[in-house]
């Protein structure tokens, strides 16, 4: 395991567990989301993006977080060798985002690039929670196909279907690299 991709509905915890993942392997942790967002939520153009994800991965080990399914993800995923999916169920994944969005929108924590999330954005058109309704069971769909697609083959896939899993399958990978390191 030296190329990692972590993937899941926003909310899910992707970051969190993918910068975790990443400590515990020594690897740099990517996170989409900083190479996406300019300042003033602008995104960054599509080839430009492109070229950002490109060059962070062309590196002999890392773990990336993040989704942008039709941007990169055939080039994150062709240069990974694993794939973790956090597929929780939908209450846990809205309850995370709502709690996160709320923390973030009260406390003016920033969020990628001098980005901070607001109540009003958060009930706006371009919501994280309104995206989390969109795009939560479309994503369970579309990953599952992606993994079962051939192109795909190369791929170890590890579907967690719930934090405690999540939490499990660290534990074990733990125990597994102390035993590799004694």
């Amino acid at each position: 395991m030296k190329r990692v991709v972590v993937i899941g509905t926003s909310g899910s915890g992707k970051t969190t567990f993918a910068n975790g993942l990443a400590r515990l392997l020594n690897v740099p942790h990517i996170e989409l989301d900083q190479l996406h967002w300019n300042p003033n939520w602008q995104e960054t153009p599509r080839e430009e993006f492109i070229e950002k994800v490109k060059a962070a991965t062309d590196i002999p080990a890392w773990v990336v977080d993040g989704n942008y399914t039709k941007k990169v993800s055939s080039i994150v995923w062709q240069r990974a060798d694993t794939i973790v999916w956090l597929d929780y169920p939908f209450p846990v994944v809205i309850s995370r985002l709502l709690i996160r969005t709320f923390r973030r929108a009260v406390l003016r924590e920033e969020c990628c690039n001098g980005n901070r999330e607001s109540l009003r954005m958060a009930f706006s058109k371009d919501s994280i929670i309104l995206w989390a309704f969109q795009s939560h069971w479309r994503h369970q769909r579309d990953y599952a196909a992606k993994l079962r697609d051939p192109v795909h083959a190369h791929l170890h896939a590890v579907r967690l279907p719930s934090p405690q899993a999540a939490a499990r399958w660290i534990e074990h990978l733990k125990s597994t690299l102390s035993i590799r390191n004694e």
